[in-house]
């Protein structure tokens, strides 16, 4: 990207600023890394990177308990608290756009998964970082649940635990 010019796809200006975002993994990211590694002490097994649902792939799925598992990265996915409040420059309205989409692909993808017969687990990235054994527990007792937890139970779950360590 040469510097302050439009880019060929959708019209996104390159800026100095932004350099540092491209090329991010998609996958295997080390909150993820750290996430599977606590998991994994924990004893249970899982399979990277499955189809949950048409156009939906988990992060890691535990399939002995039909667990997906989804970790949102703060700035992606709008972390309530890490999660960009304002953008500002010549891409502040794409920006906005763009983790506005990201969020409604959660809960669109959320949905799916669960209607497959998953249960959904999504664990933000700061949740991670603060602590991955906590964070495995978290997948832990999912496993270990007598009945399924919906998204929205999950979602008013993660509303009223909203402050993140």
């Amino acid at each position: 990207m040469n510097g302050g010019g439009l880019t060929p796809d959708r019209g996104w200006v390159a800026t100095p600023e932004g350099e540092h975002l491209r090329g991010r993994r998609v996958r295997d990211t080390r909150p993820e890394v750290a996430l599977r590694k606590a998991v994994h002490r924990l004893g249970l097994r899982f399979r990277l990177h499955q189809r949950v649902a048409p156009r939906c792939t988990a992060d890691f799925v535990l399939p002995r308990y039909h667990v997906a598992v989804f970790v949102d990265g703060c700035f992606w996915h709008g972390c309530p608290k890490h999660g960009p409040k304002m953008f500002r420059g010549p891409n502040a309205e794409r920006w906005t756009d763009k983790i506005e989409t990201n969020r409604a692909r959660d809960r669109r993808n959320t949905e799916a998964a669960e209607a497959a017969g998953w249960t959904v687990l999504r664990v933000w990235e700061c949740e991670v970082k603060a602590s991955p054994a906590a964070a495995a527990l978290m997948v832990a007792e999912r496993c270990s649940a007598p009945t399924r937890v919906t998204g929205q139970e999950q979602a008013a779950d993660r509303a009223s635990h909203s402050e993140h360590p």
